[in-house]
């Protein structure tokens, strides 16, 4: 869940806002920032040279082990984005990004979703795992713009599908039609792709886990919810996140509008406690504000007698 206030265009670093993340005084955070670092992928940022460069990372930073024609199929088809993946100001009723269920719990997560970062895999499974807690389809509200983060070759074979509005011709979703997944709503103008400079990016230079050292470090990266995280982070003056990993965790389900408690599941190829940390140092340094859950405390004075 991420909830945005004070807005910033993605075609210019310059803001007039002074309580934003990029007049930040932390100096690991400046460091590390590079609020011009290409966000998105289209047709008209590659080429042979960029293929080339792109093909000595590992999936979803780079291109290596795929073939360019599977791929290029694909990414000639994005169109470049014409309009800022948020605009200065929100709509009335707007309420941030959400992306998950919301019946039943709009007071803490809002009604309105804005913007949806999803991959292939996560956008066709949602329906499958959450359907028993109410979740009947991707959010597909009236101007909601769709982020595509491309993880692996299954997902060049979605966008393809979805760009040419044609069944998939081969692999895990052989025959599905993508353009029905996004409620009527999927609209080129308003679809973006993760440019796979930025994924690395913000692995390199925030989240990169000791388990990249491991014998499995080629699955290793962040969450979907990181990179939406530092997607706001690099779009946003302001930012305020709910519902990611905090420090008391454990008191808490996997998923929030779960009714009954169950336990964080940790997978390989995600560094969740690395995550919880980084999100607890921006907090702290007030570059984001992190919503934390706190238990009342304890009453340490006496009552008064009358």
């Amino acid at each position: 869940m991420l909830q945005h206030q004070t807005l910033h265009s993605i075609q210019s670093s310059c803001t007039t806002c002074s309580q934003s993340l990029r007049h930040s005084e932390d100096e690991s955070f400046k460091k590390a920032f590079l609020p011009n670092i290409r966000l998105f992928l289209h047709k008209d940022n590659i080429n042979m040279s960029e293929w080339n460069r792109l093909s000595h990372f590992n999936n979803p930073f780079g291109f290596m082990e795929f073939k360019y024609q599977d791929v290029m199929a694909a990414v000639k088809l994005i169109p470049k984005p014409q309009e800022p993946l948020l605009h200065p100001k929100l709509k009335p009723g707007s309420n941030g990004m959400n992306g998950a269920v919301i019946k039943g719990h709009e007071e803490d997560v809002g009604n309105r979703t804005s913007v949806y970062v999803h991959t292939a895999h996560s956008i066709t499974m949602s329906m499958y795992l959450f359907k028993k807690y109410g979740y009947t389809s991707a959010p597909h509200d009236e101007g909601i713009k769709y982020v595509m983060i491309p993880e692996g070759m299954r997902d060049f074979s979605w966008l393809e599908g979805l760009l040419k509005r044609e069944r998939i011709a081969s692999g895990p979703y052989h025959n599905t039609r993508p353009w029905t997944f996004y409620g009527g709503q999927y609209n080129e103008t308003r679809f973006y792709v993760l440019h796979q400079d930025f994924l690395r990016y913000v692995r390199n230079r925030f989240l990169k886990s000791r388990n990249l050292n491991a014998s499995f470090w080629a699955i290793v990266r962040p969450t979907n919810g990181a990179f939406a995280l530092f997607l706001a982070l690099h779009t946003c003056d302001t930012v305020s996140a709910y519902g990611f990993m905090t420090e008391d965790f454990k008191k808490y389900s996997n998923y929030y509008f779960e009714r009954i408690k169950t336990n964080i599941v940790f997978y390989a190829n995600h560094d969740y406690i690395l995550e919880k940390n980084v999100w607890k140092q921006l907090h702290d340094s007030k570059i984001m504000r992190l919503y934390q859950r706190t238990d009342p405390e304890p009453r340490t004075e006496k009552p008064t007698k009358h």
